[in-house]
């Protein structure tokens, strides 16, 4: 079995045109942005409390999981805020077959319908959303990418 290992170039692609990081809290504008955003491209499948599908911890009928919540209960916070942004930006296919993991996502891109920046806005509604503790834990993930 060949295993598609991602290569320099490979990642350079996903992760090189892109320098983002959290500079810090959002500001009201980008927070209504993101939620009016997240509404109209997310909350049909990650729900519009961020509570993700039914049964999203289970694989559907075509094998794929469903897509996950949003808020606390889910695993959004679990990673960084480089690899969230690559995995909306370019689509979970896109950016797990970068990184030569096997799992079938059905996380679309969104790269060719929004810019930079407004990804950055759902983002940054969606981090606001968490309490306290858990928007904690997930900043020192994203510190954590730079060193990678």
């Amino acid at each position: 079995m060949t295993s598609q290992r991602a290569t320099g170039a490979g990642l350079a692609a996903i992760f090189g045109a892109m320098a983002f990081m959290s500079a810090g809290p959002a500001l009201p504008d980008e927070l209504e942005l993101g939620s009016t955003l997240y509404d109209q491209y997310c909350a049909a499948c990650h729900g519009a409390d961020l509570e993700g599908a039914p049964d999203w911890q289970r694989p559907g009928p075509d094998g794929r999981f469903p897509a996950p919540p949003h808020d606390e209960t889910g695993h959004t916070w679990h990673h960084g805020d480089r690899m969230l942004f690559a995995y909306t930006k370019h689509g979970g296919q896109a950016y797990l077959d970068g990184l030569g993991v096997a799992f079938d996502s059905g996380m679309p891109a969104f790269g060719d319908m929004l810019s930079d920046e407004e990804i950055k806005a759902i983002l940054a509604f969606i981090r606001s959303t968490w309490p306290a503790r858990i928007q904690e834990i997930q900043a020192e993930r994203t510190a954590a990418e730079s060193t990678e």
